[in-house]
């Protein structure tokens, strides 16, 4: 069945659908633009995607997916190669701009200072960066890091190499330190600790040609039209033929109802594409609910895979009986979603050959993430989808090579076999205690415990919730490195106590170095080398800085870190001691990319001691909200309590802002709260109206009420802006703190 979904009493600026002329439009405009041509020399430039893990380019052509198929770009590839093409931060640019000044900037207004080009000091006691010398940089680096191996630490995102990635584990192991955090750790770590938990392996089962054989997609928590345009391509492939599109999101989107891709140029110019079949608006937080329902209304009809379940699943039994137990009263009052819709839902699960559970950090940035993986999952399971063409489970990665840095041992479980390969190439044991993840390194900074942090790529000051702690842990460590083609709000209020150095490097389409990158589907790209556009730029590769490093403080035996300055013999290293990473041996004379050995499942068997996969029993979540006096708001004064969801913008990149609003919500700035409108009326408000939004850290004024398609009893506002509102509230199982559910009051 098709949902007719309309978004009543919303904004009447919202467009009817996603995609369209307007990115038509938008790639136009780049393409007659003065960066044109280096724009589409870039495009073409055999090196993977800078924006999203639904990995394009590498080998096959700067337009080509890993099965050759072309035109796959999207408007996000446009914009982040577009910000990556501007003109360097002029010269004396930080000799004129306080850090009191540069504090004052937006995400988007610090992204368009430019490219950095070279490389500047802020010393304690200063209010301005200065230039500094490699020599300096050198001498202060290797100091910071000869301290205790338990203060010093690492910060990564997905922007860079899988060379660089393995480099940093290897310094920060052979050093004796665990603290490898990574902006996963604030995103996806739940479907890393859920999956491999149940399945053995971290990652998507479903490669991309498996999910063309797909005749049903349950879409979870995921904007995709924003956030990765290119999988709308197969979901529009998908309803063509025939199949069916469950989508679970507390909000309706526009581009989730409807959506026109301009690699179907007849349906962009004119109808576009229907997209969902069935639109289910749970109550943000309650997913583990929503998917004991659509279990429960399988057993009942006696509608799961008993056979398959015996032959390749265990626990199986006490997950049917907890379902069981739990009345649909119960249910329905959890997730806010009625019987019949579940029961919908269902059937159309159970119809499909194969159907791929996908979703995105709607469902893991949680208090109970790793739960509702494995009630994902276990519906997967109980219905035959796990380890078949056509069907599996699919976390949706969100930067273009986080699940890159994990495969390279950038984290803080890393595999048995990796860490005996280590032990044998370092030819001693390796640091066993457990290392920081993300919220963990700010906590132990806050609490005095870390001296010296490196970061590559990222920023970890804005990603994280309560940006007044987050401030001032930062503050608190002695000398903090970062790694960044261009300024953002990290380098401007993550400022260490003693020395911040900001190291300017070569983005991926110009790195000096050929490199890999891993997409979210396990597939290995090589990319090319490249030249950066920027005249007289002092830049440095990733790979040169962190071999150099190394060198100076652990010398040169046992392993030569100056001779892997040449990644061709990283990825010799990369091969003998990352299982699934034997074909790095030979891509350098091959130039065949790969999909990772040991990760996709065709079959029922997966990489768990017994071949079969582990299922869980997931209790109902006990959702909670304050009341508007606990938040300190007098009665007298018209309020109302709402479960927040952060959110990004259709265009952002993480905590990238592209542009201020977001025309497909209807918000047309950065300080804007989605509302629905019953929400609103009941508390006397019309749309436009400004509100104060707090929550438990802190409050936002002069906040514009948006009416849209978000269910009663929730609210969206944009990250990281709002970030500053809210503690950390954690999953205990993975560490993620919960941005998708936070407790606000709302008062005019």
């Amino acid at each position: 069945m098709d949902a007719d979904i309309k978004l009543e009493d919303a904004t009447s600026n919202t467009p009817e659908m996603g995609g369209g002329l307007p990115v038509v439009q938008y790639w136009a405009e780049h393409t007659l633009s003065p960066e044109g041509p280096k724009l589409w020399q870039t495009l073409l430039h055999k090196s993977a995607c800078l924006s999203c893990a639904w990995g394009t380019g590498g080998q096959k052509g700067g337009f080509a997916n890993e099965l050759g198929e072309t035109m796959q770009r999207c408007a996000k590839s446009v914009e982040a190669i577009s910000a990556e093409l501007q003109p360097a931060v002029s010269t004396h640019f930080f000799e004129r701009h306080s850090i009191a000044e540069l504090q004052q900037l937006t995400s988007l207004e610090a992204d368009r200072l430019g490219r950095l080009s070279f490389p500047v000091i802020l010393r304690e006691g200063k209010s301005h960066y200065e230039r500094i010398s490699w020599d300096e940089i050198y001498e202060i680096s290797e100091a910071g890091f000869r301290k205790s191996p338990e203060r010093v630490a690492s910060y990564s995102s997905g922007r860079s190499s899988n060379e660089a990635a393995y480099l940093l584990q290897l310094m920060m192991r052979s050093l004796g330190s665990n603290h490898l955090a990574d902006c996963s750790d604030l995103c996806h770590v739940p479907s890393t600790v859920g999956l491999k938990q149940m399945f053995g392996s971290g990652t998507s089962m479903v490669s991309l040609d498996s999910l063309k054989k797909a005749d049903c997609v349950v879409l979870i928590g995921s904007n995709a039209p924003a956030n990765h345009p290119r999988l709308m391509n197969e979901l529009i492939e998908l309803r063509d033929r025939g199949g069916k599109i469950i989508v679970v999101n507390p909000v309706v989107e526009v581009g989730l109802v409807k959506f026109a891709s301009p690699a179907f140029p007849l349906k962009s110019l004119f109808t576009g594409s229907e997209i969902s079949s069935l639109y289910l608006q749970p109550i943000p937080g309650s997913d583990v609910a929503l998917f004991i329902g659509i279990q429960k209304a399988l057993i009942e009809r006696n509608l799961i895979q008993t056979d398959y379940l015996c032959a390749h699943a265990e626990g199986w039994e006490a997950v049917v009986d907890y379902a069981g137990s739990i009345s649909w009263e119960a249910i329905a009052q959890t997730c806010g979603v009625s019987q019949q819709e579940l029961e919908v839902a269902a059937e159309i699960i159970a119809a499909s050959k194969g159907v791929v559970f996908a979703w995105a950090m709607g469902a893991t940035q949680q208090e109970n993430g790793v739960d509702n993986i494995y009630a994902i999952a276990n519906t997967a399971l109980l219905t035959g989808n796990a380890g078949k063409e056509g069907g599996g489970t699919m976390p949706i990665r969100g930067h273009s090579n986080v699940q890159g840095f994990g495969s390279m041992g950038v984290t803080v479980q890393l595999k048995k076999e990796s860490q005996e390969a280590l032990e044998k190439l370092l030819g001693r044991s390796l640091n066993r205690n457990p290392g920081y993840r993300a919220r963990d390194l700010i906590d132990a900074a806050d609490a005095g415990n870390v001296d010296t942090l490196i970061c590559l790529g990222g920023n970890l000051y804005a990603a994280n919730p309560d940006l007044n702690q987050a401030k001032r842990a930062l503050g608190k460590i002695d000398t903090i490195i970062y790694l960044a083609t261009k300024p953002n709000l990290g380098h401007f209020h993550g400022l260490a106590q003693k020395n911040t150095i900001i190291i300017p490097v070569f983005n991926r389409f110009e790195n000096p170095h050929q490199t890999t990158t891993e997409s979210g589907n396990n597939f290995v790209r090589l990319n090319d080398v490249g030249n950066t556009h920027l005249k007289d730029a002092d830049l440095i590769s990733e790979v040169e800085f962190l071999t150099q490093l190394a060198h100076r403080i652990l010398g040169s035996d046992p392993v030569d870190w100056r001779k892997l300055q040449d990644t061709k013999y990283v990825r010799q290293l990369i091969a003998k001691t990352i299982p699934g990473f034997e074909q790095m041996a030979t891509i350098d004379e091959t130039k065949e990319e790969f999909t990772i050995a040991g990760r996709i499942f065709k079959e029922p068997k997966f990489a768990t001691p017994s071949s079969k996969a582990n299922m869980f029993v997931t209790p109902l979540p006990k959702l909670h909200l304050p009341e508007a006096k606990e938040f300190g708001v007098p009665e007298s004064t018209p309020s109302i309590v709402l479960a927040l969801m952060t959110g990004r913008s259709y265009s952002q990149h993480n905590t990238v802002v592209y542009k201020p609003g977001d025309k497909y919500r209807g918000m047309p700035h950065r300080n804007c709260i989605l509302m629905n409108p019953l929400d609103a009326k009941q508390a006397g408000w019309q749309e436009h109206q400004q509100v104060t939004v707090q929550g438990d850290a802190g409050k936002l004024e002069n906040v514009e009420i948006i009416f849209g398609g978000v269910r009663q009893g929730a609210a969206m506002m944009f990250y990281p802006e709002v970030n500053v509102i809210f503690k950390a509230r954690i999953d205990k199982q993975s560490g993620i703190p919960a941005f998708k559910r936070v407790p606000v009051v709302v008062y005019a």
